[in-house]
């Protein structure tokens, strides 16, 4: 679960050996952001189930020779990671835990663009203490819309300020199509996971209420996005996010709604799948989803498309009013899908702060401040991520500001 940010002062970070550890060659393991630090860390080991593995995958993103190959065992990475190196997970949530104890112990540094989970949450203040960045959260969702949310609230904050009769956040995310199926989705990994995450509740601020939704999917609404219709539902808490962003305790909340994007007509085409889901019989749902899987899967010839949007709209009780919203809309190519560009540069970028430095002690979430997360946009829109803000805020009177 997302924790309000450390307000204690962290420990300055211990210096960075210019050694990364990247564990992990899956399909978010993209080469814009690999490449990204085969660039700028001294040193980069790329580490797989075996070595032939790793050398294949980095023959496969063009980046071959560029970092150093090794297989993956416990005993080879304790031996190789020392003081300073920097650990970065693209394995499962659920390995994240014991190589944050391995960084700890040879007070290394630590990356991963997952959610903080409670075991990650238990082992911050140690990190700080001892000098130690964990940075998490940092792909695309969670990540990127870290960084469009705190840019919206300041920008807000510096229009309205800290007090608001209306306010109204949202933030929707998804990987796509470029081309919709009939399906309106198209299996890459995880299929299982997919459909699971459906059947957790969802909870969020709707109409100023606090609302917990035990089928997402019934939730669903039409958001249209520069003239195109998609379709969006809540997941996940979003409440802790409103501590995260820095929104002030003076704005009252209308709604505040982090959650999940797809194609127009994805409810109808899914209606079969929810019935599934809704009996909660696990051997059901892992069934279904492997034969989807199977039925619509990625190819080499597919396409993806990220979606990501985030809004902000704050009325103050004079009358002064603030909109503002933030979108990233990227397909994918021969070279690199959208997803692997949009979770792999981030992390990379985060890295890359960590190698200089730059990063607190402790726990980090993406970028933590409006500046931070200005610095990680600038960087991303050269990378070929653009971010395309709209905003504009009236004065009591209804003039432009």
């Amino acid at each position: 679960m997302p924790v309000s940010p450390n307000t204690t002062e962290a420990a300055a970070p211990a210096p960075a050996s210019g050694t990364v550890h990247w564990i992990g060659t899956g399909l978010s393991t993209g080469p814009s952001g690999l490449g990204l630090l085969c660039d700028r860390a001294e040193r980069v080991v790329l580490w797989d189930r075996t070595a032939e593995r790793a050398a294949d995958r980095l023959t496969a993103l063009g980046l071959a020779g560029r970092a150093e190959v090794r297989a993956l065992t416990d005993d080879a990475l304790e031996d190789a990671v020392g003081a300073g190196d920097v650990i970065v997970s693209m394995l499962p949530a659920a390995e994240h835990p014991r190589l944050l104890r391995l960084a700890l112990d040879r007070r290394a540094h630590f990356a991963c663009t997952s959610y903080v989970s409670d075991a990650i949450t238990e082992q911050a203040a140690a990190a700080a203490d001892a000098g130690v960045v964990v940075l998490t959260e940092a792909g695309l969702d969670p990540g990127i819309d870290h960084l469009m949310a705190h840019q919206l609230v300041e920008r807000a904050r510096a229009a309205v300020g800290d007090t608001a009769e209306t306010v109204d956040f949202t933030s929707y995310c998804g990987g796509i199509p470029a081309v919709p199926n009939d399906f309106r989705y198209r299996f890459s990994w995880a299929p299982y996971g997919v459909l699971a995450a459906l059947g957790s509740p969802a909870r969020n601020i709707d109409e100023g209420v606090e609302r917990t939704v035990a089928r997402p999917w019934e939730a669903s609404r039409t958001h249209r996005l520069g003239g195109e219709d998609f379709e969006v539902y809540p997941n996940r808490d979003s409440l802790p996010f409103v501590a995260q962003y820095g929104v002030p305790e003076g704005w009252r909340l209308r709604t505040f709604v982090r959650g999940t994007l797809r194609n127009a007509g994805w409810r109808e085409a899914w209606s079969d799948v929810f019935a599934t889901v809704s009996t909660g019989d696990q051997e059901q749902i892992r069934s279904l989803a492997k034969d989807l899987a199977a039925r619509y899967p990625t190819t080499d010839a597919d396409r993806d498309r990220v979606v990501l949007s985030v809004a902000l709209d704050v009325r103050a009780t004079d009358g002064a009013r603030f909109q503002g919203s933030c979108l990233l809309d990227l397909t994918g190519d021969e070279t690199e899908s959208a997803m692997a560009r949009c979770v792999s540069l981030p992390l990379a970028f985060g890295i890359t702060r960590m190698l200089a430095g730059a990063l607190p002690a402790g726990l980090n979430r993406a970028a933590e401040s409006a500046d931070e997360a200005a610095r990680w946009l600038e960087f991303l829109d050269g990378a070929g991520l653009h971010c395309s803000f709209t905003d504009g805020a009236s004065t009591p009177g209804g003039e432009e500001v």
